[in-house]
């Protein structure tokens, strides 16, 4: 009987391991939705006055480098542009959210369609770690590499057959 409780508690702690990867892309996803409206508002506005205003608003040298580079980036953006990412925005939030709702849901589908849809992001974020280094995308990487490799695990160590007992 000690057996089963062990097996019980195993697979509820995996079970708990999966949901956390859960929550991780329902987060991202939700990040996503909020970027994409955010974005589309941008259609119908004065970009450029309202950037400046959160600029100041912020404290922000408006002539630092960075700021000056994203302001003159932000306001030359075309409406059709705009369109284009709050659709990409949008795009990406529905691909996490389909990974999170089926991990939530404890769906071996939805481990094997993260490990490769996350997968296939990591030449995307190892890239832009290489033209824009921060520290929260490596730890985005990092979180995203751990994600799929325990998913490989997983999924491997299901599909070993069970030993039987004489």
């Amino acid at each position: 009987m000690l057996g089963g409780s062990s097996t019980t508690q195993m697979n509820s702690s995996n079970n708990r391991l999966i949901r956390l990867i859960a929550v991780f892309k329902l987060v991202k996803a939700a990040l996503l939705i909020a970027t994409g409206v955010g974005i589309l508002k941008l259609v119908h506005m004065d970009v450029a006055g309202d950037l400046e205003h959160w600029v100041a608003r912020f404290g922000f040298d408006p002539g630092s480098r960075y700021v000056s580079a994203f302001l003159e980036k932000a306001t030359n953006l075309s409406p059709h542009r705009i369109r284009e990412l709050g659709l990409v925005s949008f795009i990406y939030a529905g691909l996490f959210l389909t990974e999170g709702l089926g991990l939530w849901f404890l769906k071996r589908w939805a481990e094997w369609f993260t490990v490769i849809i996350t997968s296939s992001l990591v030449p995307v974020e190892v890239w832009e770690i290489h033209r824009h280094p921060s520290a929260v995308k490596v730890v985005v990487l990092v979180i995203n590499l751990a994600v799929v490799g325990y998913l490989v695990y997983r999924i491997a160590k299901e599909r070993q057959p069970v030993a039987r007992s004489r």
